[in-house]
């Protein structure tokens, strides 16, 4: 999963791919525009995005796909186990710039 953020807004690319997840910023957009920018996907935190994971499953395009789900839940569990999940439930995602 590659959550693109632009002036433009957060879209999801590669909701198939479940065993990657990153943040890919576009130049120039930082602190607060980068911030207004994320809108209803996460919010920022320093160097990393905080990804709703209702927003992961609606941008998906595939929350009725059984199997996207039970694989989507894995990488959810995966992800706390390694610290990576708040107390609201929300990803922690690296923020890379392109």
């Amino acid at each position: 999963m590659i959550i693109h953020v632009s002036t433009a807004g957060a879209r999801l690319d590669a909701p198939e791919d479940l065993k990657a997840f990153k943040v890919l910023v576009a130049e120039g957009l930082h602190g607060e525009a980068l911030a207004a920018a994320l809108g209803p996907a996460g919010r920022l935190d320093g160097d990393h995005a905080w990804i709703s994971p209702d927003w992961l499953r609606a941008a998906s395009g595939r929350a009725g796909d059984a199997a996207w789900v039970q694989g989507f839940e894995a990488m959810l569990a995966y992800a706390a186990k390694k610290g990576w999940v708040d107390a609201a439930g929300a990803i922690r995602g690296h923020i890379e710039r392109g």
